[in-house]
């Protein structure tokens, strides 16, 4: 079943014409699980990010051999990231030619996501910013009033044309920004006129994507159908922290965002979870390693701080899944990231992948309606627990 017109008969998708928020069906927490979807496995899929590395990226070969990698593991959504390039944090015009051409980057995803259906599997855009020079775009600061007008209406430029492609290649759901932390939780009459705009545009489902730290400050979830999070939790504060207290870790963001799910009444998806291939991963996980002295790799660091997670997470109703951070769409392009980066690709985290995306959620539909007793058979919890005791040597079987 495609997702927006499962979505669209509970009325958390947009309707076929714009139409006011308050026309729209509130959704409810679980309203995922009770439309009758499977909960999203998901696989970031990252741009070829160097104009160096020509035919490589979206919508080429090499990201079809990749979606038939992904589709043996059991992913059955992508997300796709492509950029635009703003020059620092108080710059106010982004440009739209990250590395290619637009119209270049535009074909490719077309491309990709006819791929990705031909597959079975379903796509999310989320467009990203990339600040050319130092800093993080959580924290975007034109300065005043009149550089956040300039800046704002180069954003809604950005965000639109990106609805608009999103729309005519098919995808299934949109991204409306990406960790604006510094601005989502102001200019409200701003955001509430993008959003209805993007519905106009785009009829699939909408998200936001959220830094971790940020949830509570957004001022519009309730225009839009999940509350997206890039779900970078610290999950201990101290290094060489055990399973157990990763979990606990884990248990304590999930306490925290059940309360804010309580009062939205929206359900949760990860936009982006992930954690690098080194030791104390889940400690500072946004860190990354290439600033670091002495990194020590360690892929049982990275599959169980991302196991840590499921185990919090997967047995709620209101979760609906997850986008790995990430692949990228060249798969044997090791120039892309370090090895002790975030991919999974190879390493002892795609394993663990393999095996959680292969067993029943608490979000997924249940498989048999008519039958009284569940099905006999090992539950998420007791596949997370065999990997956790596995993790504890350096091999994860089959």
């Amino acid at each position: 079943m495609r997702v927006g017109i499962a979505l669209a008969a509970l009325g958390l998708a947009a309707l076929a014409s714009p139409a006011r928020a308050d026309d729209r069906a509130t959704p409810g927490e679980e309203a995922w699980h009770t439309s009758g979807l499977e909960g999203i496995r998901g696989a970031t899929i990252g741009p070829i990010e160097s104009s160096l590395f020509p035919g490589r990226g979206y919508g080429t070969p090499a990201t079809a051999a990749l979606l038939d990698h992904l589709a043996q593991l059991g992913v059955n959504w992508v997300s796709v990231t492509p950029f635009g390039r703003i020059w620092s944090l108080s710059s106010t015009d982004i440009a739209m030619d990250f590395e290619a051409p637009y119209d270049d980057n535009r074909d490719g995803i077309r491309r990709l996501v006819e791929q990705a259906h031909e597959r079975g599997i379903q796509v999310l855009l989320i467009p990203h910013l990339w600040v050319e020079t130092e800093g993080w775009r959580g924290e975007m600061d034109p300065g005043s009033p009149e550089g956040w007008a300039a800046y704002q209406a180069s954003y809604r430029a950005f965000v639109t044309a990106w609805a608009r492609d999103a729309a005519a290649a098919g995808a299934d759901a949109f991204s409306i920004g990406v960790e604006c932390g510094s601005w989502s939780g102001r200019f409200g009459e701003y955001w509430r006129a993008l959003i209805a705009e993007v519905r106009s545009i785009f009829d699939g489902v909408l998200t936001y994507s959220a830094n971790w730290d940020e949830v509570e400050n957004v001022l519009f979830w309730d225009e839009l159908d999940l509350i997206g999070i890039n779900a970078f939790y610290p999950l201990a504060d101290h290094d060489d922290a055990s399973f157990s207290e990763y979990v606990q870790g884990a248990m304590r963001a999930r306490q925290t965002l059940a309360e804010q799910v309580a009062i939205l009444e929206k359900p949760v998806l990860f936009t982006e979870i992930g954690y690098t291939t080194r030791r104390n991963a889940a400690v500072q996980p946004w860190l990354w390693p290439d600033g670091m002295d002495g990194v020590e790799i360690s892929e049982r660091e990275q599959a169980r701080a991302i196991l840590a997670s499921f185990r919090a997470f997967l047995p709620q109703r209101w979760f609906v899944g997850f986008f790995v951070w990430r692949w990228y769409a060249d798969v044997d392009d090791v120039s892309q990231e370090a090895i002790w980066g975030f991919s999974p690709e190879g390493k002892l985290a795609e394993r663990v992948l393999e095996r959680v995306f292969a067993e029943p959620w608490a979000v997924d539909p249940e498989p048999w309606a008519w039958v009284t007793e569940p099905p006999a058979g090992p539950s998420v919890y007791d596949v997370v627990t065999d990997l956790q005791m596995r993790l504890r040597s350096t091999v994860v079987p089959r």
